[in-house]
């Protein structure tokens, strides 16, 4: 069930009987020569509708630019401040609150948008409470990321080895290939890789790493792959939201 292909009828009807809903959350950056500059935001969206239809959850729209700015350097890459970034992800929750929602689980595909969205669930926990808003007390956020799920982590490392990276990985690269084999890319890839750097501002970034990966060779991605990938993380956060909205987690 998708937020914004419902009526406020039928949020209303699914209050009854839950409060949680999942928010997938990505980024719009570079991703090599290779990868689709929406990879975090396809994969994030796919997975959670994937867990949605397996665990009838509501999910919400997908917020498509998070933050990295140390990816503006290359053309097409689109960020958010992380103080505009936590003011986003606040109003949402907070408009969601509002209207009945206690447990919002955030798949996430960005690593970069963790301590920021991390940093956000402070600052709204706060607010909801300043705002004497009913349910205040009761809201919980988590934020889990479908790139480190154990058992996706596992099959990278035995398809890639280190040759997995942690930017421009082939395990993401899988993942948009198999959901969109139409837009497939090719391009030659340097036998060079750099990683290892520490992440600082978009220039630094993009002298350092002059092609946008990160130790990573997003040229062993396939479309099979990516389905194994998505299989995985769709049975492991499809158990994680269940936990999440059905106990007493927060995170």
């Amino acid at each position: 069930m998708q937020l914004h292909l419902s009526t406020w009828t039928e949020v209303e009807a699914y209050l009854k009987k839950s409060q949680g809903i999942i928010l997938p959350i990505g980024s719009t950056e570079q991703h090599s020569p290779i990868g689709l500059i929406g990879t975090d935001a396809i994969c994030a969206e796919a997975i959670a509708r994937g867990v949605g239809e397996a665990t009838q959850a509501l999910i919400g729209p997908t917020i498509n630019v998070g933050m990295a700015l140390h990816h503006t350097a290359f053309p097409g890459t689109i960020s958010l401040r992380p103080s505009t970034m936590i003011q986003v992800v606040r109003d949402y929750i907070t408009c969601l609150a509002k209207a009945g929602f206690s447990k919002f689980y955030f798949i996430n595909g960005h690593g970069g948008n963790i301590a920021t969205l991390k940093a956000a669930f402070s600052e709204i926990y706060a607010h909801l409470e300043d705002l004497q808003i009913s349910n205040a007390p009761q809201v919980q956020c988590q934020v889990a990321n479908w790139f480190m799920c154990s058992s996706v982590y596992k099959l990278a490392k035995e398809l890639y080895g280190d040759q997995e990276g942690s930017h421009a990985t082939p395990s993401e690269v899988a993942l948009t290939q198999y959901i969109y084999p139409e837009a497939i890319k090719q391009a030659p890839l340097s036998s060079e890789v750099a990683s290892g750097h520490r992440i600082y501002g978009a220039t630094d970034f993009r002298r350092r790493y002059p092609d946008g990966r990160m130790g990573s060779n997003p040229a062993l991605a396939t479309p099979e792959h990516g389905k194994q990938f998505y299989d995985l993380a769709v049975k492991e956060l499809s158990n994680g939201y269940l936990e999440f909205v059905n106990g007493d987690v927060s995170g």
